[in-house]
Order: structure tokens, then C-alpha cells, then sequence
């Protein structure tokens, strides 16, 4: 169950503002009384990492477009009908989505403009507006041709941009020029990004006249007109490069490096050793370590001084379940996030990343790296290492062992069952730890008796009580099937079978308890729990996105079973809390503002919030040998922490209203780089009072 960042957002279907979109000609020529429009078709290839996994066709016939969406990535994905009329300034008048989402939800979604009246209706419910200027209507769920649509309006405008039902606006910039190839044909095209909506500019392409729509590009998807797949590796490039300009000038405008030491006044520190905090204190912090600890009113000569205001200092947090990738690097250190288990990425990419965080080019959390290893399949995950046979898997094994900076193989889920045992004896053999899903038609407690260190999700585990042995996880049946869960009885001795197994064999969990919270209890129109502290403060898109249902729940009788799952998985951790199983928070959902609710939920498997924060702070540092380093405010250990108004003990919620983080010896103030990313702040930010004649860089 691997969820990008995008997931973590609620974008399941690579939505509208994150999707590509293409037509032959997005201007079609005008009508003239009694000739029929011009028909086109255009057809677009769906890429991951160089990988084709689905299509997309646009016909046009004058302003009146239709589009079919689909794609299969890892046993799931969307598919979307759509249907489009535009006035004669492009501007949409009528739009109806139809279809699911790549977790399955239905859609029907509609939207239409008549004499200055528009109203629409999506998974959020209804919504009217009365306009009296051109405004962009944002689909939530639209296929990637929504990008055409808006670029068609945008760039019609002097300003290129444009109010936007049902909220905010929509802008274009302009990035770059670049030449595509289609054997001997070139055409020049231009790079435009996408403002509004979410958190993070849509790049895309489109020609030279900003006539026709050419791609979507970012760092592993890519939508490309026929003909133009050669250019992938290049374009998903040009992604990773725009990107990280936009995050240099972030890093270089707003992250804080003192050319002296600092103080932090009057805050109490949280111990992961006693779970209690301090008496009230100071902290000292010279270049990237934390030098003394006194007393809260203490000073010394030629620092600067920042006044905690009787705030709690807590170490950096940890996702132990992450796919990092540039986009969600600053927001984890944002949230306090300053270390991440990678659990399987684009290995080279994921290495380029590493070095701009560890040069300072890039803000971004320690990563400590999985090599992800998959069976060949008509399902399987296009990432890591792909293996058809026992030799292959070995050796990927053996490749993972050599390349030296991977702390654990992960085995997905196209592996076979057969070949995990000699995986496993290869990888202990060089020291690494071995993680991962259950591959399809076995159990977890094969995987167990094979070798496994740690578990991965707790529906790997939980699917092995309910499906039939034919019955393929590679699918989305791997999620769906959890509705069985209600008829579970939690007692009986299979369940104990699996915990005791657990236990012998010193196998610990990663549940990912989050993400399953957002599958099974996320309803249409309902705000999901997990982001309602903070929702009012995200973009429009976000905001909608919080509001959609990621399964297709469409009786009483699926809600109370989705509903009775969680119940059961929750049941379920607290069991293997009491047996003594050691369990790790982690989302898969990008980590930040996620990280957070993660760790809150598990007040509802038994843990304390102390508990959880030593779990979070010192004792994942430990299991990632990283514990002499980080993991608590020490004297000598890295300055990796961050403060809160709030004590985490009384309310663990506190955690969530971050005032300041430093990483490395790095400060920076969250209230002053959200709104880069369209989020209003939280909290204000501590005064900084430099000594006399110094300047923060």
C-alpha cells in the first residue's frame, strides 16, 4: 500500500490541479452558422518512471470535449469519464465528471454556468455562486485535461490569471522552453506552473502558441502526448529541477543559520527517559550542536536569544513509514518531522535529494533508506528493483548489501511467497533488517517463519483471517477485503496464532494507522477527523479534497462494515501492545501534518502520550542507530527539535502548533514559509534578539 504525498493530501486520482491533460488544439476553430465543428482526437500516454500504465483520450468537436481517464498502477487506479463545454472565451459553461477514484470511490461530479449563475456539485455536496466576472470552476475530481481547460482561459488573461469556483484563484507562470521529439519531428513547447489550488505548482506543457496541450510532468508521473515517450526520462528531469529552484529560494529566503551561539529562554524539555518535562530551562545551541542546558533565565555573552515563553522544547519527530520526495521534505521539517524512514523510492533520486539536504541546498529530515524489491506481475510497483526469478531476487539482495547506505530490504507485494526465505538469509547475512507486505497468496505468518524483522501495514497482517487462498492482494482487494474484518472474531486462535508468532520471533509492526483511518472512515461530504484541526487553514483544493471518501461506500450496510474495521484494527494494535510487540508510527501519507494525527491515534490503542512521544523521538533513533546523535535535548547531540505553546503531556494535540524547528543547528519559523504554500499559519513566531553586531544569515 504505497501512498505518495498526493494520497496524503486526499489527490487519490492524481486530481485535477495534480493531473495532466491534453487535447489536440486547445482553441478549436469557431463554428460558422450551419457547418459542423471540426472533430479531433488526441491520445496521451501514462507514464511511471519510464513505465506505461494507462491512456488517456480526448475528442473535441469545436467546445464540446470528452475525455476517458484510466490508468493501473500497482493493482489500482482511476477511471474517469468527462465531459466539457466551453463559451468562446474557453472559459468552462458546463462540466460533469463520472467514474472512481483510484481507491474506489464514486464519482459524480457537475458543474454548470447559465447567465451568471453557476452551481456544481462534487463529493463535498452543493454549492452556488452568482459570478459577474470569467471565473475558473476547479474540478475536484477531473481528469488531467482540466490542465488544457484552465491554460486555455489563463492564458487568454493580460495577468494570466483568474478567480476560481468554488474558492480562491487560479494563475499561471511561465518556467521554461523545451524541445520535444517524436522520431524527426520537434516541437518547441513551453513549461507553465499551475497556481492555486494545492500546496505545490502543476507543471505542464504546452506548445510554443499555447494552442495545444502537450504533457504533465513531475519526478516519477508523466502524461505525454503520443508519440513523445522518448522524452520522459528528460521531462521527469526538467520536474525535479523546477522543483528544486522553487525550494533553493524557500531555503535561502527563510531558513536561519546564527553566526553565534543561541539561546532558547524559558522552556520546559520533554525526556524520552522519565516521559516528563523539565523544570523550566534554557538551551544553548552553537553550529549544529546543543552545547549546555540551565536554567531558564541563564545568559550568556554574545548570543541570540529567543524566548520560549514556557513553551515545550520536544526532539524531532519521526516517520518510519516515508517516500520522500523533494515536495514534502520542508513541510516535514515544518511539522517538527526531522527524521524519515524511506520504505522504498526511486533509489537515484531519493540519493540526489539526500545530498542537497545534507549540503543545505535543501530543507529536509534525515532519510534513512529501504531498498524496495518487487516481483515482476501485471500488477506490480513500478519502483526499486523488479525481479522475475529466486536468482534475481537474491541478487537484488545482494545488490542492496553492497551498495552500503540501506538500513533494510523491502519485499512488496508481485514477490513470491517461495523466495523470501533465502532473501531473508542473504539479507541478515550483511546486517540489513528485512520489512515489508505480505506477498500476494501467502500469510503473515509465513513471513514471519521466513524471517521477517518487521511487518508492514496492519491490513498485510489482518487480510490472512479473512480472504480464500486463490483471492490476489496485488489488487485493490488488498483494501476492499477489509470490510470482512467485523466477522473477525479477535479471540480466536488464529488471530492469537499470528500475535504469538509475532512475539517468538521479535517481529515488530509498522501499521500505517492513519491512512487507514482515512480508507475507512473518510465519508463524501464529511471533513475527515484526521485533518479537521487544520483544514481551515489549507489551500481550496486541499480543503475539498478533505471531504472526499477514498473507498466506494454506497449502503448502510458498507459504512457500518468500513466503520467496524477500523474498530477492529484498533482492537487489534491494542492486543499486540499488550503481548509486548513493538509497533512504529508511521503514515505513508508524506509524514507532516500526518505524522501528527498518526501519533494521535494510538491514545486509542492504549499508549500514553508520553509513550508515544519517546516511541516518536529517542527510541525510533535508536532502532535506526541513530540514538547517540538524535532523539532527545542533550548536551552534545545534534540540534534537532522544535517548540510548541502547549504541553503534549496534558494534550498530545499540542505537537500540532509548531513556533519554531531546528534541524542541524538550522532554525526555521513555520508562520513565515506556509504561506508559500498557501497555509495560513498557525502560531505566531518567537522575537529572535540578536546580540549586538551579529546578523543571522
Amino acid at each position: 500500500m504505497t501512498y505518495r504525498w498526493l494520497a496524503a493530501m486526499g489527490l487519490l486520482a492524481l486530481g485535477a490541479c495534480s493531473n495532466p491533460s491534453g487535447d489536440e488544439a486547445a482553441t478549436a476553430p469557431e463554428e460558422t452558422a450551419g457547418e459542423a465543428a471540426e472533430a479531433s482526437q488526441s491520445v496521451y500516454t501514462i507514464m511511471v518512471s519510464g513505465t506505461k500504465i494507462g491512456d488517456m483520450v480526448v475528442d473535441r468537436a469545436g467546445n464540446d470535449i470528452t475525455v476517458d481517464y484510466e490508468y493501473r498502477n500497482n493493482g489500482r487506479g482511476p477511471t474517469m469519464a468527462e465531459e466539457i463545454t466551453l463559451d468562446e472565451d474557453g472559459v468552462p459553461v458546463s462540466w460533469t465528471v463520472t467514474g472512481n477514484t483510484t481507491f474506489g470511490n464514486a464519482v459524480e461530479e457537475s458543474f454548470s454556468l447559465e447567465d451568471g449563475a453557476a452551481s456544481w456539485t462534487d463529493s463535498t455536496g452543493s454549492g452556488e455562486a452568482d459570478v459577474s466576472e470569467p471565473s475558473m470552476y476547479i474540478a475536484q475530481s477531473g481528469t488531467p485535461y482540466a490542465l488544457a481547460v484552465y491554460a486555455g482561459a489563463l492564458l487568454a488573461e493580460d495577468d494570466r490569471s483568474m478567480p476560481a469556483l468554488p474558492a480562491g484563484s487560479l494563475s499561471l507562470e511561465e518556467l521554461d522552453r523545451v524541445q520535444l521529439s517524436a522520431g524527426e519531428e520537434t516541437v518547441d513547447a513551453m513549461v507553465y506552473g499551475l497556481i492555486g489550488p494545492e500546496l505545490d505548482p502543476t507543471y505542464f506543457l504546452m506548445d510554443a502558441e499555447g494552442e495545444e496541450y502537450l504533457g504533465l510532468i513531475t519526478p516519477e508521473f508523466l502524461i505525454i502526448k503520443e508519440g513523445f515517450e522518448g522524452d520522459d526520462v528528460m521531462l521527469r528531469e526538467r520536474a525535479v529541477q523546477y522543483s528544486t529552484e522553487r525550494f533553493e529560494e524557500l531555503q535561502a529566503e527563510y531558513a536561519k543559520n546564527f553566526d553565534a551561539p543561541v539561546r532558547i529562554t524559558n522552556v520546559r524539555i520533554y525526556d524520552p527517559a522519565s516521559m516528563a518535562l523539565s523544570e523550566p530551562s534554557s538551551i544553548v545551541v552553537e553550529g549544529d550542536r546543543i552545547t549546555a542546558i540551565e536554567a531558564a533565565d541563564a545568559s550568556g555573552e554574545g548570543e541570540y536569544v529567543i524566548d520560549g515563553n514556557g513553551g515545550t522544547l520536544i526532539a524531532g519527530l519521526s516517520d518510519m513509514h516515508g517516500h520522500m520526495g523533494q515536495n514534502s521534505a520542508l513541510l516535514n521539517v515544518l511539522a517538527g518531522v526531522t527524521f524519515v524512514r524511506d520504505m522504498g523510492n526511486d533509489n537515484e533520486v531519493l540519493g540526489e535529494l539526500i545530498d542537497k539536504i545534507e549540503n543545505g541546498t535543501l530543507a529536509g529530515p534525515r532519510i534513512v533508506r529501504s531498498s524496495f524489491i518487487e516481483g515482476k506481475s501485471p500488477y506490480n510497483s513500478n519502483n526499486g528493483i523488479i525481479v522475475t526469478n529466486q536468482e534475481e531476487a537474491n541478487e537484488a539482495v545482494r545488490t542492496s548489501c553492497e551498495a552500503g547506505h540501506f538500513f533494510m530490504i523491502k519485499i512488496y507485494n508481485s514477490m513470491k511467497g517461495e523466495w523470501v526465505p533465502e532473501m531473508v538469509d542473504i539479507a541478515h547475512e550483511c546486517g540489513l533488517k528485512v520489512a515489508g507486505h505480505v506477498p500476494a497468496f501467502s500469510r503473515a505468518n509465513a513471513m514471519i517463519e521466513a524471517g521477517y524483522d518487521e511487518l508492514t501495514h496492519i491490513n498485510q497482517v489482518m487480510l490472512g483471517w479473512v480472504l480464500e487462498p486463490k483471492e490476489d492482494t496485488r489488487t485493490l482487494l488488498r483494501l476492499t477485503a477489509l470490510s470482512r474484518l467485523p466477522d473477525v472474531d479477535l479471540d480466536s486462535p488464529q488471530v492469537q496464532e499470528t500475535i504469538d508468532l509475532m512475539v517468538e520471533n521479535d517481529v515488530s509492526i509498522d501499521p500505517t494507522l492513519a491512512i487507514h483511518e482515512a480508507l475507512l472512515l473518510s465519508r463524501n461530504g464529511e471533513t475527515r477527523a484526521g485533518v479537521a484541526d487544520y483544514i481551515d487553514h489549507m489551500p481550496v483544493g486541499v480543503q475539498r479534497g478533505a471531504k472526499q471518501a477514498w473507498s466506494n461506500i454506497e449502503t448502510p450496510e458498507d459504512d457500518a462494515a468500513y466503520a467496524g474495521a477500523f474498530d477492529q484494527i484498533v482492537e487489534t494494535l491494542s492486543m499486540m501492545r499488550e503481548a509486548g510487540i513493538t509497533i512504529w508510527f508511521g503514515t505513508d501519507m508524506g509524514g507532516a501534518f500526518n505524522q501528527h494525527r498518526e501519533m494521535e491515534l494510538y491514545q486509542d490503542v492504549g499508549f500514553t502520550p508520553g509513550e508515544i512521544l519517546t516511541r516518536s523521538t529517542q527510541e525510533a533513533a535508536d532502532y535506526l542507530g541513530m540514538g547517540d546523535e538524535i532523539g532527545s535535548i542533550e548536551p552534545s547531540k545534534k540540534a534537532d527539535f522544535f517548540l510548541v505553546p502547549g504541553d503534549p503531556l496534558e494534550d498530545l494535540a499540542a505537537i500540532k502548533t509548531v513556533q519554531l524547528v531546528m534541524k542541524d543547528g538550522t532554525a526555521y519559523f513555520p508562520s513565515e514559509i506556509y504561506p508559500a504554500f498557501g497555509i495560513e499559519p498557525f502560531v505566531d513566531a518567537p522575537e529572535v534578539v540578536a546580540p549586538a553586531g551579529a546578523e543571522a544569515e
